[in-house]
């Protein structure tokens, strides 16, 4: 495995539009499950419901007693450790909800043709494993580190560009004692689509910094250069801009469709009368919500807010809504400790990171 990334194979030109989904777009979708958003309605999502987005192919490993997780680079002290080694470390568990920077994209016009999310890339579980903060003073890092890579053993191309699906974090920010090297996901060993035996977490952060079946760590004396991290996952207003890093996640809320849908537009219909509408709001950072609004054709009233369930982990809200006979459109709208409130209309994005715009649910009362 190496941090050296050239440009091997032709890569299918891409662009954007406000067409119809390509056949590679439709494939990309019918690969990486979101979260049905009726699920919000758990704390902590079910495994098999939590949403999954692998750049490449799934890795194969028949054993995680073969396992093991390589530290070099800027280390006085390199190691070769397995899972069983690792697991020897002190554990901490922490509930964790983890979105995709990409959540929402296929909503935007026009879209940059990839991965087509619209809600559901987003969801929380209880994480296992141990601080890496243990794993890199067990190595020592060398006074002129400046960034910690991480690399998984999936491999594969994007634009191009031949490498193995790796990010990093600045040393600072890896020593923090909530970024976590887990090997349980929900009291249970990772599925293979989670990272089996081995993946890191960091809360806070939007999904593609917690690296899946992570095979090594090189810490560095210069920036990390590999793709995922620099050209990729940053906010561009164009694709030539040389653009600002995504990193943590952007206010946002959610609201469980109500009613039942319909089979082919999932379009809502609710019987009038009482109607409790719920969802979920969250920030990044660790910063806590402290207001959700919910929008009636226009009309905001703030809705009640669940007890907070822990830092970096979603928080529940719910709100009556009086309805009758006619046709709604209802919106969702949160705010955190910063001031920081989601904007109506999506912020513009050429590839569709971080839309945290509002959320429409058109539905029918009958």
């Amino acid at each position: 495995m190496t941090l050296a990334k050239e440009p091997i194979a032709q890569p299918i030109q891409r662009s954007h539009t406000a067409g119809d989904f390509a056949r590679e777009e439709v494939g990309l979708a019918n690969r990486n499950s979101g979260l049905p958003l009726e699920a919000l309605r758990y704390d902590v999502t079910p495994i098999g419901m939590h949403f999954l987005l692998t750049h490449f192919d799934v890795p194969f490993v028949a054993s995680a007693q073969d396992w093991r997780l390589e530290i070099g680079g800027r280390v006085r002290t390199p190691l070769s450790l397995s899972l069983a080694g690792i697991q020897q470390l002190p554990a901490k568990t922490l509930r964790v909800t983890l979105e995709c920077a990409g959540n929402g994209r296929a909503n935007l016009v026009p879209r940059w043709q990839t991965q087509p999310w619209e809600y559901g890339a987003i969801s929380t579980a209880e994480w296992t494993g141990t601080p890496l903060r243990h794993l890199l003073e067990k190595a020592s890092i060398a006074p002129d580190a400046i960034d910690v890579a991480f690399l998984g053993s999936d491999r594969g191309f994007d634009a191009g560009r031949e490498h193995n699906f790796g990010r990093s974090l600045k040393p600072d920010a890896a020593m923090n004692d909530d970024v976590l090297v887990v090997w349980e996901m929900n009291g249970a060993p990772l599925a293979p689509q989670h990272g089996f035996p081995l993946r890191l977490v960091v809360p806070g952060w939007y999904g593609m910094a917690s690296v899946k079946w992570l095979k090594r760590i090189e810490v560095l004396a210069q920036p990390f250069d590999g793709y995922q991290q620099t050209p990729n996952y940053h906010y561009r207003h164009k694709r030539e801009d040389p653009g600002v890093p995504v990193s943590t996640m952007r206010v946002k809320s959610l609201m469980v469709p109500p009613g039942i849908p319909d089979w082919y537009t999932r379009h809502r219909t609710v019987e009038a009368g009482s109607v409790e509408l719920t969802g979920r709001a969250w920030s990044g950072a660790g910063v806590p919500i402290t207001r959700v609004a919910v929008s009636i054709n226009g009309t905001w009233s703030d809705a009640a807010l669940d007890p907070p369930q822990g830092k970096y982990v979603w928080r529940g809200w719910r709100f009556v809504w009086q309805a009758t006979r006619g046709e709604y459109v209802l919106e969702c709208r949160a705010t955190d400790a910063n001031g920081d409130t989601q904007p109506v209309e999506a912020p513009w994005d050429s590839v569709g990171f971080g839309n945290n715009g509002v959320q429409r649910v058109p539905v029918t009362v009958r």
